[in-house]
């Protein structure tokens, strides 16, 4: 029925007309058939109208994102890692697309996914891997923002086989690993702007602050690991943002969602 002359030609009437239209999707249909044709489900439609009330004030920007973790292989079998879900970049990459933006997402090792087509994902397991693929695309980008929480240190040698368990104690020489939003913000044109996180346990804002200033960021968002239900593996999150001009803005715990659009709103205020 979907696909007959009559249906098509009604609803190419209504796009005419400005009328916002939720498309089918493929499925087992009434009739026993599968084809397109079948009502999405209720999250989706759901998801459709809070995007179209959301203010389209990002349309035309490209931006990167860096999400989750990167793995540093120590043999077949093993790697230097951390605790990161994805979860906060996720929800700053669907926000930024929500307002229209065409967003790069640079992901490490997440489980996540996103419905949203102005989403391009380029996965990635190393550090080096994000660097080379941030330093790509950055040049045309309007800005990014440094979520990724990638591992800083990486084995000197790499083992091609499995590292077999003895009786003794073994030592792994680690080496740093190429620091991406240094290299970002050494490149970053005047138009551009650069966002960086800070996760720190102690001496918060004088970090967030040196570190910000070192790898010339236009902000930086400084959550706390002790915080309760803040930071990795959590929905949640407490942060606060500080500006190269002395602003600083606290925020209670929220949603990361919620977290996503403070964030986007403080870039809004870069971009126009």
């Amino acid at each position: 029925m979907f696909t007959h002359p009559s249906t098509t030609n009604n609803l190419e009437i209504l796009k005419k007309r400005d009328n916002y239209i939720i498309d089918p999707v493929a499925g087992e249909l009434a009739s026993g058939l599968e084809g397109k044709g079948r009502l999405d489900e209720p999250e989706n439609i759901v998801r459709y109208l809070q995007d179209y009330f959301v203010p389209k004030n990002m349309l035309g920007k490209k931006i990167l994102i860096t999400v989750g973790p990167t793995y540093e292989k120590i043999d077949l079998v093993r790697y230097i890692g951390n605790y990161s879900s994805g979860k906060m970049g996720f929800a700053l990459a669907e926000n930024c697309a929500r307002r229209g933006a065409d967003v790069i997402l640079i992901s490490g090792p997440v489980s996540l996914s996103t419905p949203y087509k102005n989403i391009e994902r380029i996965n990635v397991d190393t550090t080096e891997q994000m660097y080379n693929k941030v330093m790509t695309h950055f040049e045309n980008m309007d800005g990014a923002i440094m979520c990724a929480a990638v591992s800083d240190f990486t084995p000197v040698e790499k083992l091609d086989n499995k590292m077999k368990r003895g009786k003794n104690n073994i030592q792994l020489e680690l080496k740093p690993t190429v620091d991406i939003a240094s290299a970002v913000g050494a490149i970053k044109k005047p138009e551009q702007f650069v966002v960086g996180f800070a996760l720190e346990a102690e001496n918060g804002e004088e970090n967030a602050i040196a570190k910000m200033e070192r790898k010339n960021l236009d902000f930086i968002v400084l959550n706390y690991l002790n915080d309760p239900f803040a930071g990795f593996g959590v929905d949640t999150n407490k942060v606060t943002i500080l500006h190269r001009n002395g602003m600083v803005k606290q925020y209670e715990l929220k949603d990361k969602l919620d977290v996503a659009d403070d964030i986007v709103q403080e870039i809004n205020t870069l971009l126009f």
